[in-house]
């Protein structure tokens, strides 16, 4: 990993288009002139032409060789990955500590809450490959805003577009795609999402999958707790910041009495049984409360709603709502 002065930053994309041949006369000289009192900028650049040199040599051959066919194919996707393995990011102080947010120009990336300090020396990017850093300026300032937004309470909902490059597998993307459709204000166990994947006896791997979810807060995995209703595990070890996203999105917490771990309150929330579409008191006496089916739980009746269920026509939880 490495950093790269402000003045590079803002040229990368100039610089490439200029290697290549897709520049403006106007955007050349400016490149020139950085090039000029720039060397890293210089190799750089004289590494995007030699990619280029090859490639249009590569495409100008007739030959039926499948080889130089895929060799052609891999240096224009490296070509392309040139620009796509620079991730811009910024460190902003939040409720919730210091946060860092980054990524690149298909999406963002990565979001951390830094225990160690509130430079860059405390992100674990650092133990990434293949990953530059580099000081983002203004395409972050939107992202930084909404999450203090949903932070503050004042939004439910990210519409950004996301880079997985950070993603381990097939497995983690599929368990966190599905993650990120839990609503705002809803909470399922692990072992419920195990199912809701067609996976039912995957629920070491779904949690395994979630604690190394790159995203935070944006894939929502506070949102996933164990089947008791346990807040196990959170971005390590931080089952508190767990605890307070819930809170903030009035999901209703305590403590265990056993344990003093904490957990959400069951009697305290809306239920919908897996393939019913309708939600129920939780002490509805439609559940099988001795062999319980995963559950959703949603912090409210409007939760529940928007989901687009409707009240059980047996505990009608629309004419008996649980007390605050």
């Amino acid at each position: 990993m490495s950093t790269r002065p402000a003045a590079c930053v803002r040229i990368a994309d100039d610089l490439l288009a200029a290697a290549i041949g897709e520049a403006s006369e106007k955007t050349v000289r400016r490149v020139q002139r950085h090039l000029a009192a720039c060397s890293p900028c210089r190799r750089e650049f004289d590494g995007y032409r030699a990619v280029d040199r090859t490639a249009a040599a590569l495409r100008r051959e007739a030959l039926p060789d499948a080889r130089l066919a895929a060799s052609r194919e891999r240096l224009e996707v490296s070509l392309a990955d040139l620009r796509r393995r620079l991730l811009r990011y910024r460190i902003f102080p939040s409720p919730f500590g210091h946060i860092l947010i980054a990524g690149s120009e298909l999406g963002i990336s990565t979001l951390e809450y830094l225990e160690r300090g509130k430079s860059l020396r405390a992100s674990r990017l650092g133990r990434e490959p293949d990953v530059e850093m580099t000081p983002g300026g203004k395409d972050l300032e939107g992202a930084c805003r909404d999450l203090l937004e949903y932070l503050h309470g004042r939004r439910r909902r990210f519409e950004w577009s996301l880079d997985w490059r950070l993603v381990r597998s097939e497995f983690q993307r599929s368990v966190l795609q599905a993650t990120a459709a839990i609503p705002y204000g809803v909470v399922v166990s692990y072992a419920g999402l195990a199912r809701e994947l067609g996976k039912g006896s995957a629920v070491r791997a779904v949690a395994q999958a979630l604690r190394w979810n790159p995203l935070p807060i944006v894939i929502p995995c506070h949102r996933v707790i164990g089947s008791s209703g346990a807040l196990t595990g959170y971005a390590g070890n931080k089952v508190d910041l767990k605890q307070r996203l819930l809170a903030l999105e009035g999901v209703p917490t305590t403590k265990e009495k056993k344990s003093g771990a904490p957990a959400i309150r069951v009697g305290a929330m809306y239920v919908r049984t897996p393939g019913v579409r309708a939600y129920c008191l939780p002490n509805c006496p439609a559940l099988d409360l001795a062999t319980p089916a995963p559950l959703t739980r949603f912090a409210s009746r409007e939760h529940a709603q928007e989901a687009g269920l409707a009240p059980c026509a047996i505990c009608r939880p629309d004419l008996h709502p649980i007390s605050p």
